[in-house]
């Protein structure tokens, strides 16, 4: 088990190092791998986040590419080390306990459901709740790492989620610039860089490598080929830079693990395990979130110990609260209410999966959100220009 180091080599830390280089003061520590005081000469601070790229996928198919070639350090992911949580940190500076988004599916006690958060929408499908006048601020209330520095700010992420209610919410700050595919992605970054402010700093998102990942497994021609691409954009962006006085930061929010068949866990083969639960599981596959009616907690209890031991480890949530899995200080009073009663960590490659009413029946090969070192690290890339 892997869990996320927040004192000094998570991104939580990478953040810190970035938002102390622009006139911030954040709670976590810096990485000591990235000086602040150093990262704050370069006039264009970039971080390019591609969703997935784990430490030790480039460690075991990267070699002789730019991107190995400039690895400097590796850090853990957040917990859970999953897209919703990882991706929230990098746009807040603050962990999953600051932060509160928990997840792929949140339970979201002021709506009273179960919610898929990033769409914003309930977990069965339909409006998102900006359509019906919910206003996001109530949920997504932490500040961004825009807004806490001195620096004119881009985000540039896929058109489809530019004007999304997550992502005008916690890219407050920042003037935000869209994409349509992956060549248009690294022209906008591009032209960031070479926009007329002296000081800026830019962050761009990349979530096709995991989409890739998550469909035809981690080990794919599909993502072999997408990670050659990758490589070779990457090193064409930074010839068209050089002399821009431009430090250029590659990470990701997490990495993953492949599953198979005989991994899954359905949850409606589990009937007793089904009746002593309040709401369906929340969280993701490899993390999820038990919310156990009060009268079925030994039933609940019994039955993980009887007929699970060899698939997970039960916790009660609060208490990976009090060991600071979800980060460090003060929590968000909102995080007890979207970690269940008890959480489930998956092990090796399991997956648990259960379905609502409306939502498509499907499984996909990769994962993330547990605490496996394919899951748990990332790369730390710098060039500086």
């Amino acid at each position: 088990m892997y869990i996320p180091n927040y004192k000094n080599g998570s991104i939580v830390n990478l953040m810190s190092s970035i938002t102390s280089a622009c006139g911030d003061n954040p709670i976590y520590k810096p990485i000591q791998s990235l000086n602040p005081s150093e990262l704050s000469k370069s006039s264009n601070i970039v971080l390019i986040i591609i969703d997935g790229l784990g430490y030790e996928y480039l460690t075991t198919h990267g070699k002789n590419t730019i991107l190995m070639e400039h690895l400097k350090d590796k850090l853990t992911s957040v917990f859970p080390s999953t897209t919703a949580s990882g991706i929230t940190s990098f746009l807040t500076g603050v962990s999953t306990q600051q932060h509160a988004i928990t997840g792929w599916f949140v339970y979201l006690k002021e709506l009273g459901l179960v919610s898929t958060i990033l769409p914003f929408n309930p977990r069965c499908g339909g409006l998102p709740f900006g359509k019906i006048d919910i206003k996001p601020e109530v949920i997504f209330s932490q500040k961004t790492v825009f807004e806490k520095i001195n620096r004119k700010s881009y985000h540039i992420t896929n058109r489809r989620y530019v004007n999304s209610d997550y992502t005008t919410a916690y890219c407050k700050g920042a003037k935000r610039l869209s994409y349509k595919n992956l060549s248009n992605f690294f022209k906008r970054i591009k032209k960031a860089i070479k926009s007329k402010y002296d000081k800026k700093f830019i962050c761009a998102y990349w979530p096709c490598f995991d989409a890739l990942c998550h469909e035809y497994g981690t080990k794919s021609n599909e993502v072999s080929n997408h990670f050659t691409e990758l490589n070779e954009r990457i090193t064409s962006l930074l010839k068209s830079i050089e002399n821009k006085n431009t430090t250029v930061i590659i990470t990701a929010d997490h990495g993953l693990i492949d599953t198979n068949k005989s991994k899954i866990v359905h949850l409606k083969n589990h009937p007793k395990l089904l009746d002593a639960l309040a709401l369906p599981l929340s969280g993701d596959p490899r993390v999820a979130y038990c919310y156990v009616r009060p009268s079925k907690t030994k039933q609940f209890e019994d039955y993980i110990d009887q007929n699970f031991k060899d698939i997970c480890d039960l916790y009660k949530s609060e208490d990976l609260v009090k060991r600071n899995f979800f980060g460090l200080f003060e929590p968000n009073k909102k995080l007890f209410d979207r970690i269940g009663d008890y959480t489930l960590i998956m092990k090796e490659n399991y997956i648990i999966k259960d379905f609502v009413l409306g939502e498509e029946e499907k499984y996909l090969i990769g994962h993330h959100g547990g605490v496996s070192k394919e899951e748990m690290f990332v790369p730390l890339i710098v060039f500086e220009t």
